[in-house]
């Protein structure tokens, strides 16, 4: 008889876990599984940055970006005067492409990933504090939210790459973190005070739940969609931005290999039309990572939301 009960007890544990909503990465995987386009994006996504790391490690820089003028815009395939072969070809410097696009690359990625975990801690926290707490709290926050924000911010981003003496990537990564968290800041205040006036939330502090333990319990997972979507829109902009202030001539410094500087030497009309090899690989390149970092991003904002509404 207390076999057979105990028999019984199983049946319905089991039963209880078969019919329990997936959670945490068992329904992202699930969400993954169900969008295709998502599933090769980030396949793809995870090819490219394993090739680009790997490859740019295995890469001399000083070598990679050491001008030889006797190859000035050798084709792809072609044999340097050292007996080096350019397989994408060579710059007006007759520097390897090739190398300038593993190492390019990799920067572009680090930097991008780097400012889009910096600012979203800082914005997500100063905007979820404020708009939490409130009242004069959360008024003087936002005053220096505002104030940053009518600050010309792409011009003193300038002003500051061309004062700082020993610039590299780390310094830029600090001087776009610096203003590009305000925007996250006033997205997650509001979100926090709309938050802040539910039934959850006034519960927690009834049963004299401390604050902080509200808002890493109560509020930011119920935050997470919106987290996540902001996360990987930033990691795809950001790379897109260092490429755009380096296009203009303010973003790494010429030694340092980047997309922006490889996309910027389509400027010139010649390039531009007669040897898109220097130029068309890191285009595309771009094009690719964005894509398959918001195609990542959707899915696992599908199944936040999936998660949030199943409790």
């Amino acid at each position: 008889m207390e076999n057979e009960n105990n028999n019984d007890k199983l049946e319905m544990v089991d039963e209880i876990k078969e019919s329990a909503p997936p959670l945490g990465i068992k329904m992202i995987a699930r969400e993954f599984v169900k969008d295709k386009i998502a599933m090769g994006s980030l396949v793809l996504l995870i090819v490219i940055i394993l090739t680009v790391f790997i490859g740019a490690a295995l890469i001399n820089q000083d070598k990679v970006m050491t001008v030889s003028i006797l190859d000035k815009y050798a084709p792809p395939g072609s044999i340097s005067a050292l007996g080096h072969k350019y397989l994408l070809g060579a710059d007006e410097g007759g520097r390897d492409v090739l190398g300038q696009l593993f190492i390019g690359a990799r920067n572009s990625i680090v930097i991008g990933f780097t400012i889009t975990i910096i600012t979203s801690v800082i914005g997500v926290g100063y905007g979820v504090i404020s708009g939490y707490f409130g009242g004069k709290i959360d008024s003087a926050m936002m005053r220096l939210v505002d104030f940053i924000m009518i600050l010309p911010t792409m011009l003193l981003i300038i002003v500051f790459v061309t004062l700082v003496p020993r610039y590299n990537v780390w310094a830029f990564i600090v001087i776009m973190s610096a203003f590009y968290w305000v925007a996250k800041a006033r997205l997650f205040r509001a979100k926090a005070l709309s938050e802040g006036e539910r039934d959850y939330i006034s519960a927690s502090k009834t049963l004299g739940t401390g604050n902080f333990m509200i808002i890493f319990r109560e509020l930011l997972p119920n935050l997470s969609s919106l987290i996540i979507t902001n996360l990987t829109m930033n990691f795809a902009a950001n790379i897109g931005i260092e490429t755009t202030l380096t296009y203009l001539g303010f973003g790494l410094p010429a030694n340092v290999p980047s997309l922006g500087t490889l996309i910027s030497f389509a400027a010139n009309g010649d390039v531009l039309s007669n040897r898109k090899w220097i130029w068309v690989p890191a285009s595309v390149l771009i094009l690719v990572l964005m894509l398959s970092i918001n195609y990542v991003g959707q899915a696992i904002k599908r199944s936040a939301d999936a998660r949030q509404r199943l409790g």
